[in-house]
C-alpha cells in the first residue's frame, strides 16, 4: 500500500524518457501508415496518438469512409486506387468486413500495427510540447497520457507531423497557412470569395437502427428547435445515415483549431435537431421504429493548418496533371471545396471538380521549408486551399504518409535530412523503394538492378488472346450511352463487333475515342463518328470498323450512344484491364464555370459490382495485350494499356517459368496480383458484393527447378505476396502455377521479383 503524507511541494508526474529513429504523431492513416512503412523498412518508430483508437476519420469514433483518387467510382480515373499500405489495409477490410463494421476497422488498424516489431504505440498520448536543439531542428516531443498519468519525453533525429492541426510543426516554428489564398496568388480559379468562405468545416455523424417496434424520442433541451434554420433540411431521409449526411457541416466561420469544442456543440444540436424532426414532425412514418443508434463524439475535421514545404501544390497542378521530377505519390479526389457556412448556407454543399486523371504528388511538398528534420503528413502538406481541396481525402494522406516513411528509412540509411532526398540518386532511390513496396506513382517505371527476374528467360503455358467477349444471354437497353474500354497500340484500330436487339427501325449513333493523354482515361478525342440504320429485330451485328489510327498506345472507347429502342448483348467474361462503361448525357458531364480554370468533359463510368458486365463483342483481329514480358516492364497495374501476362481460359494449369543460365542464390521472391484497383474498397457503411476481388487469383505454389515446392498460398486476397526463405534457395529455375479465380476470369499477374 502507498500512504504518502501531505505535502506543500509540487508533487510531479511520472516522467519516461524514450527515444527512437522517428516520431510520428497522429494516428489517423497517414499516421499509421508512414509509421508501418518506416518500420517495415528497418525503422524504430514512436507512434503517439491523442485518441484511443487509431484511424482518425476512418475510425468508430467519426466513422467516414476511407476514399481517394478512385472517388467512389465518379470519375474517369481509372484503376486508381493508391497502392501499397492503405491498399492491403483495404482489402483486408473487405476480405474480412464486407459489411463496413466501423469497430473492426478500429481493430484491424490495431492489428496492422501491434504485428510491427519497430513500432511503439502510445494511445491516449497527446503531444503538447517540444524540445528544439536549434532554431531549425527538433530534439524532442513532451506528450501526456491521461490514462496512466504519465509525460513522456521522445527524442529523435527525425519527425513526422501527422497531427491533422499540425500541433508539432506549429510549436516548432514551421512556416504554415490557414485559410484560403487570393486567386491572384496561384493563378487559382476556383479560389473562394469572402462571401464563400476560406474554411471547410467540421461534420459529425449520426446512425439510426430499426429495432421491430416503436420508438420514443425526447430530443435533449439543447437540440435546434427550428429545422427550417438548415435550408436543405427537406433533403433529410431516413435511409441517409452517417458520412452520407457529410453535410451536416459546420465552423468555416470560425477557428477550427481553437474553436472546435464550440463546433461540435453546435454539430451536437443540428443532429439531435434532425432527429427530433425526423421522429416527431410526422412527416417520416417510416421511422416510428428507429432509434439513435449513434452519434460522434467527435468531429470530424477538414481544414485548419496547411504547412509550407519546398513546393507549394496549386489548382493548375492538379487540373493540368504538371509533372513532378520527384513525384512520390499522388491524388484524383475533386477539388471539393464547401461553403463556410456549411450546413446553415443556402449554397450547395460543395462544389467537386475533376481532373482528366490523376495528379502526381511531389516529396518536396512532404517535408518543412524551414524546419529541416519535420516530415509533413495528412491533410497538412505544402498545398494551397484549392488543391488541398483534392489532397485532404485519407486515401491520399495515407498513400502520401507512405512516402514519407520510406523517406525517413533513407535518411536514417544516409544520414541526411529530409530535403536532401529531393533530387538526384537518393530522389531515384526513394522512388525505387517505394515502387517495390508496391507504391504506385504516375509516369515512374520501377527499374531495379537488383531483380534477377529482369535476366532471366520468362516463358508462360498460355498467354491470352483477346478475340471476344462471348454473349451471356442478358441484354441492356440503351438507356444511356454505352462503351467497351479496350487496349490498342498506336496505329489502325481493330474492329470491333456488338450484337444489339431493335424494338423498332431505328438509327444507332457508334462512336471511337481516345483519351488526348495517353496515360489518361477521359474519352475527350473523337476519331469518328456513324450512324447505322437498324431493322426490328434480334441478333443484328452492329459493325465499329472506322478506318483510323490511334495516336498513341492507349484505350479505345467503342461507344453505343443512347437509343431506348435497342438493346445490346453482355457477357459475363471479365478480364484485367478491360472494362464497360456508361455515360449519362443528364449527369456525367463536368460543365465548370468558364473563368475557374477547369476543363469540360464527359465522364464515362463503370457500374459496379454486381453489375458491370462487360458488352459482349467481337475484335478484329485479336488484342495481344497481354504478354509475359509485361511481368517485368515496371508498372503493376493498367495505365495505358493492361500490364499485365494473363493466361488463356482454356489453360487448365495456367504457369509462368523462369529460366537463367546459370544457378541463382534466392531469398525472396514477389509476385503482383490483380486485385481491381477500379474498384473503391470504402472502409464502413458502403456492402461490398464479395469479399476478395474477383480478378484476384486465389491459389498458387512457387517450385524450383528440381520440383520442390518452396511456397504456396490458399484464399488470397492481397495485391502483393513477399515470399522470404529462411535460407537461400539455390536454382536455375523458378516455376509458379495458378489456379484461375473462376471459369469468366482468367489468372493474371502484374509482376514477379525476385531477389538474391
Amino acid at each position: 500500500m502507498d500512504k504518502l503524507p501531505p505535502s506543500a511541494a509540487r508533487r510531479a508526474l511520472r516522467e519516461i524518457e524514450l527515444s527512437c529513429d522517428l516520431v510520428v504523431v497522429g494516428g489517423g492513416l497517414a499516421g499509421v501508415c508512414t509509421a508501418i512503412t518506416a518500420a517495415r523498412a528497418g525503422v524504430k518508430v514512436i507512434l503517439v496518438q491523442d485518441r484511443p483508437v487509431l484511424g482518425g476519420n476512418a475510425s468508430s469514433e467519426v466513422r467516414l469512409w476511407v476514399l481517394g483518387a478512385t472517388s467512389h467510382m465518379y470519375n474517369n480515373n481509372r484503376w486508381a486506387r493508391e497502392g501499397g499500405v492503405i491498399d492491403e489495409f483495404l482489402l483486408e477490410n473487405t476480405h474480412r468486413n464486407p459489411e463496413g463494421n466501423a469497430v473492426l476497422v478500429d481493430a484491424l488498424l490495431l492489428e496492422f500495427v501491434v504485428l510491427e516489431p519497430n513500432i511503439t504505440l502510445l494511445l491516449n498520448t497527446a503531444v503538447h510540447d517540444l524540445e528544439k536543439a536549434d532554431a531549425d531542428t527538433i530534439q524532442a516531443v513532451r506528450a501526456f497520457c491521461s490514462q496512466n498519468s504519465t509525460v513522456y519525453r521522445i527524442a529523435a533525429p527525425l519527425f513526422c507531423d501527422a497531427s491533422g492541426d499540425g500541433i508539432v510543426g506549429f510549436q516548432a516554428g514551421a512556416a504554415f497557412r490557414m485559410g484560403a489564398e487570393s486567386a491572384r496568388e496561384f493563378g487559382e480559379g476556383m479560389a473562394p470569395t469572402e462571401e464563400y468562405g476560406e474554411l471547410l468545416g467540421h461534420s459529425i455523424y449520426f446512425y439510426s437502427r430499426d429495432v421491430g417496434k416503436p420508438v420514443r424520442y425526447v430530443a435533449p433541451s439543447y437540440a435546434l428547435k427550428d429545422i427550417t434554420k438548415i435550408p436543405r433540411y427537406k433533403d433529410f431521409k431516413t435511409d441517409q445515415i452517417g458520412c452520407r449526411l457529410w453535410w451536416i457541416e459546420y465552423g468555416g466561420r470560425l477557428d477550427t483549431i481553437h474553436e472546435t469544442e464550440t463546433i461540435k456543440w453546435e454539430l451536437w444540436k443540428v443532429v439531435y435537431g434532425v432527429w427530433d424532426y425526423i421522429k416527431n414532425s410526422g412527416k417520416f412514418p417510416e421511422a416510428e421504429n428507429l432509434t439513435l443508434e449513434w452519434v460522434g463524439m467527435i468531429p470530424g475535421k477538414r481544414e485548419s493548418r496547411r504547412f509550407e514545404g519546398d513546393v507549394m501544390l496549386t489548382q493548375r497542378d492538379l487540373i493540368e496533371q504538371r509533372a513532378h521530377p520527384d513525384v512520390v505519390s499522388f491524388g484524383g479526389w475533386s477539388i471539393d471545396l464547401h461553403p463556410a457556412d456549411g450546413v446553415f448556407s443556402e449554397k450547395p454543399g460543395c462544389m467537386q471538380y475533376h481532373a482528366k486523371g490523376v495528379y502526381g504528388i511531389p516529396y518536396r511538398a512532404l517535408y518543412s521549408r524551414n524546419i529541416t528534420n519535420l516530415f509533413l503528413a495528412g491533410r497538412i502538406i505544402s498545398a494551397s486551399h484549392v488543391a488541398f481541396g483534392s489532397t485532404r481525402v485519407m486515401a491520399t494522406c495515407a498513400h502520401g504518409g507512405q512516402a514519407v516513411g520510406m523517406a525517413a528509412a533513407l535518411c536514417l540509411r544516409h544520414d541526411c535530412k529530409p530535403r536532401d532526398l529531393a533530387d538526384g540518386g537518393k530522389l531515384a532511390e526513394l522512388q525505387r523503394e517505394l515502387l517495390k513496396a508496391g507504391q504506385y506513382i504516375p509516369g515512374v517505371v520501377l527499374s531495379d538492378a537488383d531483380d534477377l527476374a529482369r535476366a532471366a528467360h520468362i516463358t508462360a503455358s498460355s498467354t491470352l488472346s483477346l478475340g471476344d467477349f462471348p454473349a451471356s444471354g442478358a441484354m441492356r437497353a440503351l438507356d444511356h450511352s454505352w462503351a467497351m474500354m479496350l487496349p490498342v497500340s498506336a496505329g489502325r484500330l481493330p474492329k470491333v463487333t456488338f450484337t444489339v436487339d431493335a424494338a423498332e427501325a431505328t438509327t444507332l449513333r457508334v462512336e471511337v475515342r481516345v483519351s488526348s493523354k495517353s496515360f489518361n482515361h477521359t474519352p475527350d478525342h473523337s476519331l469518328g463518328v456513324r450512324d447505322i440504320a437498324l431493322r426490328a429485330g434480334a441478333g443484328q451485328a452492329v459493325e465499329l470498323d472506322f478506318d483510323v489510327e490511334s495516336p498513341h498506345e492507349g484505350y479505345a472507347f467503342y461507344m453505343l450512344h443512347q437509343n431506348p429502342s435497342v438493346s445490346v448483348a453482355l457477357s459475363e467474361r471479365r478480364v484485367t484491364g478491360v472494362l464497360a462503361l456508361r455515360h449519362r448525357s443528364n449527369r456525367d458531364v463536368q460543365s465548370p464555370p468558364a473563368d475557374w480554370g477547369i476543363e469540360g468533359f464527359e465522364c464515362w463510368l463503370p457500374l459496379r459490382r454486381p453489375d458491370g458486365q462487360n458488352l459482349a463483342c467481337k475484335i478484329e483481329p485479336v488484342l495481344t495485350a497481354y504478354p509475359v514480358e509485361n511481368l517485368t516492364n515496371g508498372v503493376d497495374r493498367p495505365v495505358n494499356r493492361p500490364n499485365a501476362w494473363a493466361a488463356d481460359f482454356a489453360d487448365s494449369m495456367p504457369t509462368i517459368v523462369l529460366q537463367w543460365s546459370s544457378a541463382q542464390s534466392i531469398r525472396r521472391i514477389d509476385l503482383v496480383f490483380d486485385t481491381d484497383a477500379d474498384h473503391p474498397l470504402e472502409s464502413v457503411l458502403f456492402h461490398h458484393p464479395e469479399r476478395d476481388m474477383p480478378f484476384c487469383v486465389p491459389r498458387y505454389r512457387i517450385l524450383d527447378g528440381a520440383g520442390r515446392e518452396l511456397a504456396t498460398a490458399e484464399h488470397n486476397h492481397q495485391t502483393r505476396r513477399v515470399h522470404e526463405f529462411a535460407e537461400p534457395i539455390t536454382t536455375n529455375c523458378v516455376r509458379i502455377e495458378f489456379v484461375h479465380p473462376s471459369a469468366n476470369v482468367p489468372a493474371a499477374l502484374f509482376a514477379v521479383r525476385v531477389y538474391e
